[in-house]
């Protein structure tokens, strides 16, 4: 089967991602589906040949020479016009490699030590051929270059990289390549680009690679320095197109946009991910307590028109000495100095984003991951920065698994529902930690309110949130059935560790939410498990133990907040009703992780009250009195200080 055929069946199954990642669920229903990694396999391309029978096309300065009929040389233009294996060596000043074939042949063009450089349109340019593969012979260095302004024949708009394909174009084999794409993109086609191998260096004024189509990565080594996005599919005709699935490869990625951006599905299943975006997440001015960015970037898609040629003769910015240098593109957008249309995210998908494995350190000026759909995550590991959210879906986000550590962001998990099913995550945000709501907010929060379509449930896993803003916050339902559920939350009285609209059901896993008291909500009464809800009576310094221990004095739990704290919420599936606990601060526990101990030898606190379980939730003061209903010591008023929240695009 041809190459367009199996990625044309590819891109029909990434289709129904949406559908598998993210069916509306029954806010009592736990989602039990999620998308598998791609079914897809593409087509190897051997990366063997024979010297004896390949066409040797040898490159002299401004001109050429061969002696096939199949080869053209016209000054520094070398048009090659049949199937077959053309092996290219030495050094082209200022010419280009036109492939002209026929609309079924299999163009390769094996690179052996090869330099091209063209002044005025592409190095490479596959005009016409069914498929071009660019072959990387072993142990080789090659490189190719364009000039900042193309000359084009009239009505003509293209080629418009430095290498350039009409039709499918592969890159394998195990030579390095290097790309200076100096007018506008590095590698692009119109059609469908595939990775299969080889070691990349690529610098681009625009976009680094770009498969209209779509971008297929098996492997490799690739190094991208992109005044607009790193990787891109973009077409937007098509919905059974412009998608992008990544199974491996290592890549290194600086970009003035978006890091990968798919018009479509975005899937991941292996490979190491070194991305950074907008100048990273310090380009970004946070100020604590929910203060939101002072842009946001626009909708998937706005981005879409290169950015004006260069000028000047500063390098582009980033640091890889393996990266070519090239004049200046536009100033890398941040969210100060951008426009609404600029978008600086690191992983990013029209349609749905589906992460089955990889390795991922992204450092981001806008959302780390985001999805105009549905995103699922079932297995990685990630390390994030970012000036915007960790992980945004304007649909339903589920985290089946993986580890995740989000060591700076606005709002750490965002989705119109969030599911967490298992993982170990570890999220600190400016605002709320974990925010079931979803959509481009504008200026009108109240349409969110309360609404049944949005919740958050978790299943299983580990969370351990630290929020300026709400912990858990949820313009719907919100659903504890099984895990461990750490928050430090807000000091602040305009939040809580818990925000909800509608109810807190748990039936299982250990929940722990410290925070203020102005704002504090505790779990549903019609709960199926037991909790404790304490309002101290003065604030507790950041790191005080607290603990519970039954009436044999063994310890239940013990816990210690990582910020100020005057509420503080404890579900158990240990607790009981009828039964005797005993309340106790400061002290000493081993084994400790994330403030948290379990069940740890306790000792030496200080006995603040014992209190017996009345009800499902029982609402006490630190000195044992009874309070009434499941809400905090109310210093504030309303639900909350939201404030001016950015639209999500």
């Amino acid at each position: 089967m041809k190459l367009n055929r199996l990625i044309a069946a590819l891109g029909a199954v990434l289709l129904l991602l949406p559908t598998l990642a993210g069916c509306a669920q029954n806010p009592g229903q736990t989602s039990s589906s999620s998308p598998s990694a791609s079914p897809y396999e593409a087509p190897e391309v051997s990366i063997q040949w024979d010297e004896a029978t390949a066409t040797k096309i040898t490159l002299s300065g401004g001109t050429a020479q061969c002696g096939s009929s199949a080869v053209s040389v016209d000054g520094g233009v070398i048009t090659i016009q049949t199937a077959g294996d053309y092996l290219i060596s030495g050094e082209l000043t200022d010419g280009q490699i036109v492939v002209d074939a026929g609309k079924e042949d299999t163009v390769r063009l094996i690179l052996s030590n090869a330099s091209i450089s063209c002044s005025d349109s592409a190095a490479i340019y596959a005009r016409q051929a069914g498929q071009t593969v660019v072959l990387l012979a072993s142990g080789t260095q090659n490189t190719l270059s364009d000039g900042a302004d193309y000359t084009y024949a009239e009505g003509e708009d293209e080629p418009d990289a430095a290498l350039f394909a009409k039709d499918d174009l592969t890159i394998a084999g195990e030579g390095a390549l290097q790309v200076t794409g100096n007018y506008n993109n590095g590698i692009g086609t119109k059609d469908n680009l595939v990775i299969q191998g080889g070691s990349l260096a690529i610098a681009a004024a625009n976009d680094g690679l770009r498969g209209r189509d779509s971008v297929t990565v098996l492997g490799g080594e690739i190094s991208i320095d992109a005044g607009g996005n790193g990787i891109r599919s973009n077409n937007d005709e098509d919905p059974e197109k412009g998608w992008i699935s990544l199974l491996g490869g290592d890549f290194t990625i600086t970009a003035g946009q978006d890091g990968i951006q798919a018009e479509t599905n975005l899937t991941i299943s292996g490979g190491t991910y070194a991305i950074t975006t907008g100048g990273g997440a310090e380009s970004v001015g946070h100020t604590s307590g929910g203060d939101p960015p002072a842009a946001q970037p626009g909708r998937q898609g706005e981005a879409g028109t290169p950015p004006a040629k260069p000028q000047g003769d500063a390098a582009l910015s980033g640091e890889s000495a393996s990266l070519p240098s090239l004049p200046a593109p536009m100033a890398s957008p941040t969210l100060e100095d951008s426009s609404a249309s600029d978008s600086c995210k690191g992983l990013k998908a029209g349609s749905s984003l589906a992460v089955t494995g990889g390795d991922f350190q992204l450092d981001c000026a806008d959302d780390a991951v985001h999805t105009n759909g549905d995103l699922t995550v079932e297995s990685g590991a990630f390390a994030i920065s970012t000036g915007d959210d960790g992980f945004h879906a304007d649909g339903a986000l589920t985290i089946n698994g993986g580890t995740i550590s989000i060591l700076q962001s606005y709002e750490g998990l965002e989705g119109s529902t969030v599911e967490i099913n298992g993982g170990d995550i570890q999220l600190t945000a400016s605002d709320d930690g974990v925010n079931a709501a979803g959509g481009s907010y504008g200026d009108n929060w109240d349409s969110f309110r309360a609404d049944g379509s949005h919740f958050v449930r978790i299943t299983g896993g580990t969370l351990w949130v630290d929020a300026q803003g709400d912990g858990l916050d949820s313009n719907g339902g919100l659903y504890l059935d099984g895990g461990t559920v750490l928050i430090s939350g807000p000091t602040g009285n305009g939040n809580g560790a818990l925000d909800y609209d509608g109810e807190c059901l748990v039936t299982g896993g250990v929940l722990l939410a410290a925070g203020s008291s102005g704002m504090a909500q505790g779990p549903s009464a019609s709960s199926n498990q037991n909790s404790l809800m304490i309002t101290f009576l003065e604030s507790q310094a950041a790191g005080t133990l607290v603990n519970l221990s039954d009436s044999q004095g063994r310890s239940i739990l013990t816990f210690a907040p990582s910020k100020a704290f005057q509420s503080l919420v404890i579900s158990s599936p240990e607790l009981v009703q009828g039964e005797e606990y005993t309340l106790s601060t400061g002290g000493s526990c081993e084994d400790g992780q994330n403030g948290y101990y379990g069940s740890g030898v306790y000792t030496g606190g200080t006995k603040l009250c014992q209190v017996t379980l009345s009800d499902t939730m029982t609402t006490i003061s630190s000195d044992g009195t009874v309070l009434s209903g499941n809400m905090g010591g109310g210093f504030g008023v309303g639900r909350g200080n939201r404030g001016q929240r950015p639209a999500n695009g």
